[in-house]
């Protein structure tokens, strides 16, 4: 006689079954998982070095333009080869044209990255170093950014509240309470400036190692009005387009052709070429963007990196890109 299983035994079989291919299915996905994060990582290690790489290559190039300008004359202007921005190409464009000096598009990674960047004058804004001269603030420079400050209708009451901090921060030795010196223009709101203000003076104002003359050929109209007690705003915007059909050769030739407007210029506080430059690039894979600064040194023909940052940015939507990107 035949026993048939207890219906207990055969369900707490199948129970068993069922668990056993559950726990097998478990441990299949968390090696799959294990092995992708391993592979994403890897690729993330490689494409992160890749991009340092070509990033470092605009950098370089950005090097031999500026050695090539300085070995041409001794002013700088934005009519110039290194003022012309290097607008948003596919990066194939660059890295894969055969010999014949055709572009081979059949790589489908570098038809996807594009490259940008340019290279900025930073000698075209005001130098927060100059606004130091020892153990006190040097009053033309303040005075500077006293204009500036009205030209961009910001409080004059924050310029006096962060000058006397940062007065404060290099004092030797430094107060318990005293905030610690800056060293990049972003690092400008350890001062306490406001977010509105580090946005709106962005582009006049930067932060270099040493006291530094205006280019008045590459200067904006505010920095022209700002470094010029003689010359009004509405001057300073037309000097723009005078300075763009013919750059000043020298400051004589500055004041020869300004006038009275010219009358307050000197060495120390203005010049017609410029020592320090910012390189940026940027490249873009679908909507992560990586961006690479650095600041660069020239004097003569020589020329060295003094700081270089990177970092990765993801845009939003809506967002337009510009360099900088600005959210």
């Amino acid at each position: 006689m035949t026993q048939h299983p207890h219906p207990q035994h055969t369900g707490a079989a199948l129970l068993m079954a069922m668990l056993s291919v559950a726990l097998l299915a478990v441990l299949a996905s968390a090696a799959l998982w294990q092995q992708w994060r391993t592979l994403a990582v890897e690729s993330a290690e490689r494409d992160a070095q890749q991009t340092a790489w070509l990033l470092r290559g605009a950098q370089d190039w950005a090097l031999v333009v500026l050695r090539e300008d300085g070995r041409s004359g001794s002013t700088d202007h934005l009519a110039e080869p290194w003022a012309v921005p290097l607008r948003e190409a596919r990066l194939s464009a660059f890295l894969a044209a055969s010999s014949n000096g055709a572009v081979n598009d059949s790589d489908s990674l570098t038809q996807q990255v594009f490259l940008s960047g340019r290279i900025t004058d930073m000698q075209s804004r005001l130098n927060v170093t100059n606004l130091l001269d020892g153990k006190q603030l040097n009053e033309r420079s303040l005075l500077a950014f006293t204009r500036l400050y009205r030209a961009l209708g910001l409080p004059e009451v924050e310029l006096q509240q962060w000058t006397a901090v940062l007065l404060n921060s290099v004092q030797t030795p430094p107060a318990a309470n005293a905030a610690l010196p800056p060293q990049r223009f972003e690092q400008l709101r350890w001062l306490g400036l406001s977010a509105n203000s580090l946005a709106r003076l962005a582009p006049h104002v930067t932060l270099l190692p040493v006291r530094t003359a205006v280019n008045l050929n590459t200067a904006s109209a505010e920095v022209l009005y700002a470094s010029m007690p003689s010359l009004e705003l509405g001057q300073a915007s037309q000097w723009l387009q005078e300075r763009a059909n013919k750059p000043f050769d020298n400051l004589e030739d500055v004041r020869n052709r300004m006038g009275k407007a010219a009358e307050n210029i000197n060495d120390a506080q203005h010049a017609v070429n410029t020592r320090f430059f910012e390189v940026t690039g940027q490249l873009r894979h679908g909507q992560v963007y990586q961006l690479q600064k650095s600041l660069l040194q020239r004097d003569g023909t020589s020329t060295q990196t003094l700081w270089r940052e990177q970092r990765g940015l993801r845009s939003e939507p809506g967002c337009l890109f510009t360099i900088p990107p600005p959210c």
